[in-house]
């Protein structure tokens, strides 16, 4: 019985060959794949700059470097994400501090936002959990009056568009918005990310840090004694994406609106079986047509099914199905509570949307049948006790 896992890339000979002519081109590494890809992004999202690089931590780090930020500084985000949200807080010495969430889109709460801003915020990162945007005209006004930057982790939400039809990472609600192209997501580069943002400042300061803080443009450079010469002005990282990497991101993107169009079409699927159901809670999409699904979250009433999440998901194991968590609150972390004085009780929504969140297999290739299957055993599995 073939496993359905609860995401999966979607690729297909045509990136395959892309990837291939991309191998037996004279770059493999740093080559015109990458600014390609690089303009792509950014004819899609309609942002003026990008720079891609190796992974969607990567880029959440460069985007929180890219702003140095001063010591002391303290930067408010989401605790239901990915730790990497707040890890590249810490990484560039800014507190995080954990904001609750929405109790229906599990996204950031601009009203727990604006509860935690003290005289040393700085920064709000906003996480657009499962492809669902935050609020981000709200915390965009909250920035606004309180004079902090704004990064955006769109990790989960390519292809997704704003309230007024917009598409995430165009930056008209941030300083910058950060992409994951990992293999779960809607669509890959293998491993890989991108930073966008209309500022020229913050563009060419990326650009610095993603390749060692060196800098090889005779124009930026103190001196020019030959074309041998380069100069390294910054202590950076070696971030960069590689041209076999950027080829097969341009081949996915050229895709994405048929992907989003399968995902949405599954999520439908789901929701008319599942919204039937009294011990599920279907995911709540604020604004019809929205969001590009990156994930799809039930909440389950564990107590009234008389099962654990570990008997659901072992059952979904035996059926040869996969599923998820996402997210453990990052403030319930060890390391956090170690290093922050991060307690359980600190964002109770969030804790209780965790007690009860699970999510099932989606992927744009997964097949009718393969849906069904998901359906069945979990109308199986998940229905009230006789």
């Amino acid at each position: 019985m073939k496993f359905i896992p609860y995401g999966r890339q979607d690729i297909d000979q045509i990136d395959e060959q892309t990837v291939l002519d991309t191998l037996r081109s004279d770059f493999l590494t740093q080559g015109p794949k990458v600014a390609e890809f690089e303009q792509a992004l950014c004819n899609y999202t309609g942002a003026r700059y990008c720079v891609a690089v190796a992974s969607g931590t990567a880029a959440l780090h460069l985007a929180v470097a890219a702003l140095e930020l001063p010591e002391g500084s303290e930067g408010i985000t989401s605790t239901n994400t990915f730790t990497a949200s707040a890890n590249s807080m810490v990484y560039c010495g800014v507190k995080p501090v954990f904001a609750d969430i929405d109790s229906r889109s599990y996204n950031i709460d601009p009203r727990s936002i604006l509860e935690h801003i003290t005289a040393q915020t700085r920064l709000v990162t906003a996480v657009h959990f499962a492809g669902q945007t935050a609020n981000m005209a709200a915390i965009a006004s909250l920035a606004q009056e309180h004079g902090l930057r704004v990064i955006e982790d769109a990790a989960h939400a390519i292809g997704s568009n704003y309230p007024d039809g917009s598409k995430v990472g165009n930056c008209k609600y941030s300083d910058l918005t950060i992409f994951s192209f990992h293999p779960v997501k809607t669509m890959t580069t293998g491993e890989g990310g991108a930073v966008m943002t209309n500022d020229a400042d913050l563009y060419q300061r990326m650009l610095l840090l993603r390749s060692h803080g060196i800098s090889k443009d005779p124009s930026r450079m103190s001196r020019n004694p030959g074309p041998w010469y380069y100069e390294m002005q910054a202590l950076g990282w070696h971030y960069r994406l590689t041209d076999m990497q950027a080829a097969l991101g341009l081949s996915q993107l050229s895709k994405i609106e048929s992907f989003k169009a399968r995902r949405r079409e599954i999520v439908a699927n789901y929701n008319a079986v599942f919204g039937q159901n009294p011990l599920i809670t279907i995911p709540h999409e604020e604004m019809a047509a929205s969001s590009c699904f990156h994930l799809y979250v039930l909440k389950l009433n564990f107590e009234q099914l008389g099962k654990s999440r570990v008997d659901v998901m072992q059952q979904l194991v035996e059926c040869g199905i996969g599923s998820q968590v996402h997210y453990i609150p990052v403030h319930t972390q060890p390391w956090y509570q170690d290093n922050f004085s991060t307690r359980q009780g600190d964002c109770p929504i969030a804790e209780e949307y965790y007690q009860s969140c699970l999510s099932l297999p989606l992927y744009s290739s997964m097949s009718d049948d393969d849906q069904r299957r998901v359906i069945s055993a979990v109308n199986e599995i998940v229905k009230c006790p006789s």
